[in-house]
């Protein structure tokens, strides 16, 4: 199985800046190539492709001696397949009539990795072994960088990225052939439904807690933002006011994905079988601002409980949650989340007066009460077993 593990650098200031350096060379490439494009087409209707942009390298960077000369073709054009892939990306979503969105030219603060596509190839992870304490990556044009290693990496090493996250750098390996690790055989099976007061109940009534992380940073981000606001564009003080926000959510983002890992490594651990809601995060945050000519309803309400969705990070457990399946030999099975929510688990009577509010569940035909996230998770757990039972008698 593929695996990716995040790591920590700890560069010089030399380091630092040439790393900085690196990653806007690698945006300047990647716009250029963008334009290159977009020229060809509007000029002389001739589509470029990401081989006739692969054989200019050579003369680019022979025109750029000390510039782009400075770092690893096999990054520059993994770089140029990144534009590739947002072109494709384009054209798939044209053909299925979906809105194109156009790739764009990236901004400063809108590019911030780069990758080496091969191990070895203008870079090399391990690169001091004999070194008793410390771990180094090094990189073409940048030097023996140190990491901070905090677990061993499994499996081989196939690609390298250097990510750029507020002010901190990371170095992200992708690693194939990784070792499963499955866990012992518990028996136990359990139907899991996602919710904003408590981040995941259990079919068996288990609740776990959803710590809110955005709402506690909320006064502080509102703060920096409002800071923000205030500085000049272009300035010395805006760019320290911009890192600070940036700092603030990059916080977040770990609590959440901390959490997460926490979270399904539980559920992990004590389930042989877990069924979860096969959910479209995308759709359910949608905006319900609506138009001009048809505004929509409840807009504040409905900006509300996108933004407690969003701050849960269901999509980010949910992948979690996946991941850590696969590694443990346990089975997750998706199902469909229509009405789970309304049906009561006793007798099966489906209403929308079922559920009284967010937390209780009244059938309105058996009379049977219970907590509305348990009744909906043991809803789920049928299904899914149903769905399982399905598949092994086909």
């Amino acid at each position: 199985m593929r695996r990716s593990f995040k790591f920590l650098l700890r560069p010089t200031v030399k380091q630092a800046a040439a790393l900085a350096a690196c990653l806007e060379d690698h945006r300047t490439l990647y716009n250029a190539a963008l334009e290159h494009r977009r020229t060809a087409y509007a000029k002389a209707g001739v589509s470029i492709r990401y081989g006739d942009q692969s054989a200019d390298l050579k003369h680019i960077r022979a025109d750029d001696a000390g510039g782009q000369d400075r770092w690893s073709f096999s990054s520059q054009q993994a770089t140029l397949r990144r534009l590739d892939k947002a072109f494709r990306a384009f054209f798939d979503r044209v053909k299925a009539g979906r809105t194109p969105g156009f790739p764009r030219f990236k901004g400063r603060g809108w590019f911030d990795t780069v990758e080496w596509p091969k191990d070895g190839d203008g870079c090399r992870w391990d690169s001091q072994p004999e070194h008793p304490s410390a771990t180094f990556v090094r990189l073409q044009g940048v030097g023996h960088v140190r990491v901070h290693q905090h677990r061993p990496v499994k499996g081989q090493v196939k690609t390298i990225s250097i990510k750029r996250e507020s002010r901190r750098w990371f170095v992200v390996l992708s690693c194939d052939d990784v070792p499963a690790e499955p866990l012992p055989a518990t028996g136990a099976v359990a139907g899991i439904d996602m919710g904003v007061a408590s981040l995941v109940t259990t079919s068996g009534g288990d609740h776990l807690a959803n710590p809110r992380h955005l709402a506690a940073t909320a006064d502080r981000l509102s703060d920096a933002q409002r800071d923000l606001a205030r500085k000049k564009r272009g300035s010395k003080r805006r760019r320290k006011a911009v890192a600070r926000v940036a700092a603030l959510h990059a916080k977040v983002r770990r609590q959440r994905l901390d959490h997460a890992h926490k979270a399904a490594l539980a559920l992990v651990a004590a389930y042989d079988v877990i069924v979860h809601e096969d959910l479209r995060i995308a759709n359910m945050t949608r905006s319900a601002s609506g138009t001009i000519d048809a505004p929509g309803r409840n807009v504040a309400a409905k900006s509300g409980l996108n933004r407690s969705i969003l701050d849960a990070g269901w999509g980010v457990f949910l992948a979690v949650l996946a991941h850590k399946a696969e590694s443990a030999g346990r089975e997750l099975i998706a199902v469909n989340p229509a009405n789970t929510s309304r049906t009561c688990a006793r007798c099966g009577h489906v209403a929308k007066e079922n559920r009284l509010t967010q937390a209780v569940f009244a059938c309105t035909a058996c009379g049977h009460a219970a907590h509305a996230d348990v009744n909906a998770a043991i809803n789920i757990l049928r299904a899914g077993l149903a769905l399982r039972e399905a598949a092994q008698a086909a």
